[in-house]
């Protein structure tokens, strides 16, 4: 079998665009993933081009091999950019392999682990704010609101959710500052106090509450962020900074969970991290660095006694990549899964996941176990300007 040509797909998500990465061979069989990072959409395009030319001709059973070839292709700039454009064709690679072996990609790395993963409700109307239309949800506008979402998810069986500090009320420009700065104004802060407090309330002590914060908030910040919201038992703060001193700070002044991570690729980003015992949880992003090498963090991760949690907000070929990392671990906490998405995601994929008192099915099929639709991936290219 060798490889025929390597091909890209940028799709509408409705709120953000998905990326998709197809790996054809002269037997027919198609490897499929999703990549990308939303907001070089034109730059992943170019480079998954520019290395899916070298592999034209090539057995794409040697996955490890080829992976090297590539990041040792760009040794002068290998992460980024470069490291996603070569993430997103490995993953191709383990979907074509499954698939010619009539096997799950998690059985190809001594898999399943589990039949089920806990997921939780991610970005619990945070989109609302702008997207409810698309959704043909209620629009936010309130702290009554966002409770009413809270116990949505609790309806529909979910036992964790996720949410960020939201401004309903807010500008996009006044956003837009907020990240620039870094600073957590007083009314963000209070705001953020009542919004926990509120969806608390509204659930009850037994369901798991996560705030985000991102990078928008400085670790100083951050702190007395933590420290107001102590009384509520978050499940984690969430927060990216990329120092692993400041973090580790972060961490030994509150007795909230620090969970980060999502923007590191690869073993030698996260260690400095775990070194430092700067979090609680590694949140990996499969898509930003490959199977492989998000295999080998959490590998890593397992050593200092952490747990991880995959970074999963997209496409369901993404929920199905990140389901076949956890079923080839033993230190997975909970998985991400944005219920909330543009109407049309479910028509994207041969195969959805299946979601059941809050816990996904590990697919058993060959490869991911969900294809690409190609034909509708270009009924809904994306057609929109800067992303992200």
């Amino acid at each position: 079998m060798k490889i025929t040509a390597v091909e890209t797909f940028t799709v509408d998500g409705g709120t953000h665009p998905w990326q998709f990465c197809a790996v054809r061979t002269d037997a027919g069989l198609t490897g499929y993933s999703e990549i990308g990072t939303e907001a070089i959409l034109h730059g992943i395009e170019g480079l998954v081009r520019d290395f899916g030319e070298r592999l034209v001709g090539r057995d794409p059973g040697p996955i490890e091999r080829i992976y090297t070839d590539l990041y040792r292709l760009m040794w002068q700039a290998p992460y980024g950019a470069t490291l996603v454009a070569i993430a997103g064709i490995e993953l191709a690679l383990w979907d074509l392999k499954g698939k010619a072996l009539g096997v799950p990609v998690h059985a190809l790395l001594g898999g399943p682990t589990r039949e089920r993963q806990r997921v939780y409700w991610s970005h619990l109307a945070s989109a609302r704010v702008r997207h409810h239309a698309l959704f043909g949800a209620r629009p936010v506008r309130t702290v009554g609101d966002i409770a009413d979402c809270a116990r949505e998810a609790v309806a529909m069986g979910y036992t964790a959710l996720k949410t960020n500090i939201i401004m309903p009320e807010d500008a996009p420009a006044a956003a837009a500052a907020a990240r620039t700065d870094r600073v957590l104004t007083t009314a963000r802060l209070r705001q953020a106090e009542r919004q926990i407090a509120a969806i608390r309330d509204a659930v009850g002590p037994d369901v798991d509450v996560c705030l985000d914060v991102g990078s928008s908030v400085a670790p100083p910040d951050a702190l007395r962020l933590a420290q107001a919201l102590e009384p509520y038992d978050l499940f984690w703060l969430e927060i990216d900074n990329q120092d692993p001193g400041a973090l580790a700070a972060l961490r030994a002044a509150t007795r909230i969970p620090i969970t980060s991570g999502e923007t590191l690729q690869g073993p030698r980003q996260f260690l400095p991290f775990f070194q430092a015992r700067a979090m609680d949880t590694a949140m990996i992003d499969i898509r930003y660095q490959g199977l492989a090498e998000a295999r080998r963090v959490a590998e890593l991760a397992a050593v200092y006694d952490l747990k991880v949690a995959p970074h999963n907000f997209n496409g369901h070929l993404c929920t199905f990549q990140s389901l076949h990392l956890t079923a080839a671990l033993a230190n997975v906490r909970i998985m991400e899964y944005d219920v909330d998405a543009a109407p049309w995601r479910d028509d994207l994929f041969t195969h959805a996941p299946e979601v059941a008192g809050g816990e996904m099915l590990v697919p058993q099929r060959p490869g991911w176990g969900t294809d690409l639709r190609e034909d509708v991936a270009r009924r809904h290219a994306w057609r929109g300007g800067a992303a992200g």
